[in-house]
């Protein structure tokens, strides 16, 4: 595809599919999965294709290799649909004399019934999984990516320029990492997480495992989660919220499974706590910090548009830090780690560490505005 834009992700799936049978591309939709895993692909099969769809359901249950048969790789698009898909795959990857490369699995949620009856391989040894985000601004050209991460842990200097003024700043807040939404003006482009977001609401709530949810209540969730983006709240914090606005009584259970809906279709991703010491308790009882896999699902849900941001920059502080950990996300994925938050007994806090698998680590403070809140966070860091 001649106007595709390259994603971090390809890099970490080609080295996947070097090493494993299959690869496990899974993520929130409209992040561009089945895109990206197109580009590595020799044959593709898309199992909710509409003139297909029914067809592929019944080879699934009675021929079902028949749907793994194609060059390779080859990509199982939306796979969930036909769990047993991932025993299959697995056989034939046993059974294959190349082990590796063979197969990419897409899937936008958790499935329903995986760990049971359709699902008797966990896939270790044969699978890989990745998880893709919305595009950084890197992936979407509107950071010049002249400051590198992988650079910086090698003990190089930052040494680069931003050509993002607060008015563009607050826009690409407000747009969103989609890949849909790039080639449209600025206004429809603002228009896509809200279409996102009444797709969760009246669809992808109840469809991910069959329950039917209330899509009200669901909104007042979202809309909580929004307000408390980069803070470490509690399920009774979003119950107090939400009971500002309902007459009857809902319970934290409640409130509970309807926060693992948007984990299980990739819209919520807390980060975890962190703690240099190894065998600390304090990584464990430390609350995840609340954030949505884009900033722009909370300012959806909230109504606001970059001028809101910009005539309150306290709260573009808060927005402008979700954005800056979805990036931070998808860095940490190439240089093989992952994101957290620290927090000391004493209040001593700082907003990510990126904490790869070698061991190293780098903590990074994340601001907005001018030289005063910038030696702020470097005061805090050297602390």
């Amino acid at each position: 595809m001649s106007d595709y834009k390259p994603r971090i992700a390809d890099k970490i799936v080609a080295e996947s599919l070097e090493s494993l049978g299959g690869v496990l591309v899974q993520g929130t939709k409209w992040c561009g999965k089945t895109t990206t895993s197109v580009q590595h692909a020799a044959s593709v099969l898309y199992m909710d294709d509409p003139d297909t769809k029914e067809q592929n359901l019944s080879i699934a249950q009675t021929n079902i290799k028949r749907l793994l048969q194609g060059d390779t790789p080859r990509v199982i698009d939306e796979w969930e649909l036909a769990q047993q898909l991932w025993d299959a795959a697995r056989f034939e990857i046993d059974n294959s004399p190349v082990h590796v490369g063979q197969f990419i699995f897409t899937g936008s949620a958790v499935p329903k019934d995986k760990d049971k009856e359709k699902i008797f391989h966990s896939g270790a040894g044969r699978f890989d999984w990745i998880t893709m985000r919305t595009m950084s601004l890197w992936e979407s050209n509107d950071s010049t990516g002249d400051v590198s991460l992988a650079n910086l842990f090698e003990g190089g200097m930052p040494d680069g320029e931003s050509h993002i003024d607060m008015n563009r700043l607050a826009f690409l807040t407000c747009r969103g990492g989609w890949p849909g939404a790039l080639p449209l003006n600025d206004k429809a482009a603002l228009r896509v997480s809200r279409a996102y977001l009444k797709a969760v609401l009246n669809s992808d709530i109840s469809k991910v495992d069959g329950v039917r949810r209330d899509p009200t209540l669901m909104s007042r969730v979202i809309k909580s989660l929004a307000r408390n983006q980069g803070e470490q709240i509690p399920i009774t914090t979003i119950r107090a919220d939400i009971l500002q606005n309902e007459n009857a009584t809902i319970s934290t259970d409640t409130i509970d499974d309807y926060i693992k809906v948007l984990k299980k279709i990739f819209l919520e991703e807390d980060m975890p706590a962190w703690n240099p010491n190894l065998r600390s308790k304090t990584a464990i009882r430390t609350s995840d910090t609340r954030y949505f896999v884009d900033p722009s699902i909370a300012t959806a849900a909230l109504g606001i548009g970059p001028e809101d941001l910009l005539n309150n920059l306290i709260d573009f502080g808060f927005y402008f830090e979700s954005l800056a950990v979805r990036d931070l996300r998808v860095y940490a994925d190439a240089l093989d780690g992952q994101l957290y938050h620290f927090r000391d007994k004493n209040g001593l806090e700082c907003y990510a560490v990126l904490h790869r698998n070698n061991g190293e680590y780098g903590l990074i403070e994340i601001k907005i505005g001018g030289k005063d809140n910038i030696d702020k966070g470097a005061a805090t860091l050297k602390t």
